[in-house]
Order: C-alpha cells, then sequence, then structure tokens
C-alpha cells in the first residue's frame, strides 16, 4: 500500500484529512491496545546466542534492512540474519540459498543471502532454534521489534530522519505500529537515517546517525526509474542526486510483484525515451531473470557519520559472541 497524505506530518489543507483521522483514533487506539497487551502477556523464549533486534516504528521503510546488513558486516561471519519472510510463500524455518525465489522467501531474504546465512520463519522462536543448532554466534532479526517470541539482548529502532513518526497516531490513523511510548521503552539505541534532525522524543538516548550511500554512481544517459518500495520518492532522489538522467519516474506500492506485462510497457516506455531501466536492488531480486539481465539497479549502504557511535550501539552483542 501507499501511504495516505494524512499519516505525513507535512500534510496541510485537505491533505490533512482531520474529519477521517478523527473517524479512525478509535480504531488507533484498539491496535495500539492490542500491539500493548501482546507484548505484555508474552512469554518470549531465550536461546543460547546473543540477539540483536533492527526494527522501527511505523509501517513501511526506513531502512532496516541497509542497517542490519551493516551490522552483520561489523558483528562478522558468526552474525546470522532472521526474517519472517514477508511477501514469500515459505513459513519456514529454512536457510534461504542466494538462487531462491523471491515468491518463496520475500525480497529482503535475498539480499541478506548475498551477504551470509540466512534464515526465514513466521515463528522466529523455531528459527532461532535453527540458527543455533547451525552454529550461529549471534542472531540478527531483521523488523524484529514488535516480534515478541524472542527475548532481544539488544533492540535498535531506525528513525527515517526525513519521515519521523509522520502525525503521530497509530495505525489506521497514522503509520505508527504501537504507541510510541510502548515502542520507546524497548529500545536500547536508535540509528537516524537520512537528513532532519532528531526528534525530541530521543533526547538524552544513544543515537547514530547514518546515510545510504550508492556503491557506485548511476549510469550514464536518460533513466526510466520505476520502484515498488516504501517511499520511491526516496530512490528518485538519490538518483538524481548522485547525477541520474531521469527521464520518467514510475512508482509502484511497497513489496509490488511485477507482471510481465508491466516490465514489458516499462521497458517499451524506455525505448521510446532512448533510456535504460534502472530500479531498486530490492526490487531487482523480484524480477525473474531474464529481465535482471535487461534492468540496472542501485545497491545502496549505510554509512555511518561516527563509526564509534554505531559500535557502541553493536558492543553487548560484540562482548557476547567474544564470551562464546
Amino acid at each position: 500500500m501507499r501511504p495516505p497524505e494524512f499519516w505525513s506530518a507535512e500534510a496541510a489543507g485537505r491533505d490533512r484529512a482531520p474529519a477521517l483521522q478523527a473517524a479512525l483514533a478509535p480504531l488507533g487506539w484498539f491496535y495500539g491496545h492490542g500491539a500493548r497487551v501482546r507484548m505484555t502477556l508474552a512469554k518470549p523464549i531465550c536461546v543460547d546466542i546473543p540477539v540483536l533486534s533492527i526494527g522501527n516504528l511505523t509501517l513501511g521503510g526506513a531502512g532496516k534492512t541497509p542497517i542490519a546488513r551493516a551490522a552483520r558486516a561489523r558483528l562478522g561471519e558468526g552474525a546470522f540474519v532472521l526474517l519472517r519472510g514477508y511477501g514469500g510463500r515459505s513459513a519456514g524455518p529454512a536457510r534461504v540459498q542466494p538462487e531462491a525465489s523471491a515468491r518463496d522467501v520475500g525480497d529482503e531474504a535475498l539480499l541478506h543471502a548475498r551477504d551470509g546465512a540466512t534464515l526465514i520463519a513466521r515463528d522466529r522462536a523455531a528459527g532461532a532454534r535453527l540458527a543455533a543448532s547451525m552454529g550461529a554466534r549471534a542472531l540478527i532479526l531483521d523488523d524484529g521489534h514488535q516480534n515478541s517470541r524472542l527475548q532481544k539482548d539488544v533492540s535498535i529502532v531506525v528513525i527515517d530522519a526525513g519521515a519521523g513518526i509522520g502525525n503521530g497516531k497509530v495505525f489506521p490513523a497514522g503509520p505508527l505500529r504501537e504507541r510510541l511510548a510502548d515502542g520507546l521503552a524497548r529500545a536500547d539505541g536508535f540509528v537516524l537515517v537520512g537528513e532532519g534532525a532528531a526528534p525530541q522524543w530521543i533526547s538524552g538516548r544513544a543515537v547514530a546517525r547514518a546515510r545510504l550511500a550508492p556503491l557506485a554512481p548511476p549510469p550514464p544517459g536518460p533513466l526510466v526509474a520505476f520502484a515498488g518500495i516504501a517511499r520511491p520518492d526516496k530512490f528518485f532522489d538519490t538518483l538524481r542526486a548522485e547525477g541520474g538522467e531521469l527521464a520518467e519516474c514510475i512508482p509502484y506500492p511497497d513489496h509490488h510483484p511485477f507482471s510481465d506485462g508491466e516490465l514489458t510497457w516499462l521497458a517499451r516506455l524506455a525505448e521510446e525515451r532512448g533510456a535504460r531501466l534502472i530500479t531498486t536492488e530490492k526490487d531487482w531480486v523480484r524480477l525473474g531473470h531474464a529481465w535482471r539481465t535487461r534492468i540496472r539497479t542501485l545497491p545502496v549502504r549505510a554509512v555511518f557519520e561516527d563509526d564509534a557511535a554505531f559500535d557502541a550501539l553493536l558492543a553487548p552483542i560484540r562482548a557476547a559472541m567474544e564470551a562464546r
């Protein structure tokens, strides 16, 4: 889904939709209350390996996956990544092979599988047990902040500095997955991604700042860019900022399953514009192999303003790994 305009803190005039927000507020109260009850009554399972959770407070992309990939790179080979496998058909628990289909394991899992051992499991506790049996020395949960099945040693919340928490209301009245105070109470530290001032509600907390930087510049010449991520405009803006010549920008919903018909239309559009097709790395892994050879991508990585600040957030996990 595309986030509605009234979720944004910058919405003005009719886009604020105050009547709709008021109508949805009771549903948001029940949603937030339900999340609180679920987390309060949960009896999380403790596994014999340190668990690092990378999550966020809102629906949609905040940059969790690049931050989780950066954490694995720093923790080393013994750190396994565990995901739910959103968008995939497999319930797991299972190890993800790099050549697997996104239809089976989800797109984020394929990105992680390029880096090292990656598991998917709808039941995170079962996935953690499998990781332990495979010799994992640490476990990184991508999108784990609202998961109540596992006891976590460190919980890092990723915040999009540009979007923040939107209008500050709980879904469906706003983008929050739970009440802000509840989510903050379980956070050990924060990573602020992108440009924007740090919100007051994380004042005095451990914070690392990062930006998502392309691994290489966009290809030269006209480009038709398309993206099926939570905020496609972020991808288009990055291409422009890096010098990309954008002939067309085509947004799609998050995790959109591209059909051959849609891709054929995009290819025809690019041909008409004398351009090449380009998309995000996350979208690219959802394409069939034949299409991958015809479409460029713009891989990104998390670059930290202060490496020591991020290392400090990871220090308890690294110490537990060394103790093992």
